[in-house]
């Protein structure tokens, strides 16, 4: 399963209500380091499938959802479980530093 584009609209129906966890990916175009890590992102999409859902986040596009949850700085990453946050990680990292922060918290 790719990656979920997520908006300020869908946010709550795409993270908040997930029956599993969810990564959330906070992310602009402009920004060279979220481009960075979207292919590992899409892989580990793909490799948790049915037990973490991966949803990416436009802060130009969708800047409400970003100032709900706090984001300052891009790439911001927040992992929700039962729609609240149960961890973040704010700069890119490489796919292993993310598969195993994926596993410490789910």
């Amino acid at each position: 399963m790719a990656t979920v584009a997520a908006t300020d609209a869908t946010f709550d129906a795409e993270v908040r209500n997930s029956d599993i966890p969810v990564m959330v990916d906070f992310w602009a175009e402009w920004c060279g380091p979220c481009k960075q890590i979207g292919p590992a992102l899409e892989e580990l999409s793909a490799e948790y499938e049915g037990k973490v859902k991966i949803v990416k986040v436009n802060v130009d596009e969708n800047p409400n959802s970003a100032a709900a949850v706090g984001v300052r700085s891009i790439p911001a990453l927040f992992m929700f479980k039962d729609g609240e946050v149960v961890s973040n990680k704010v700069g890119a990292a490489p796919k292993s530093a993310f598969d195993g922060w994926i596993k410490e918290t789910i």
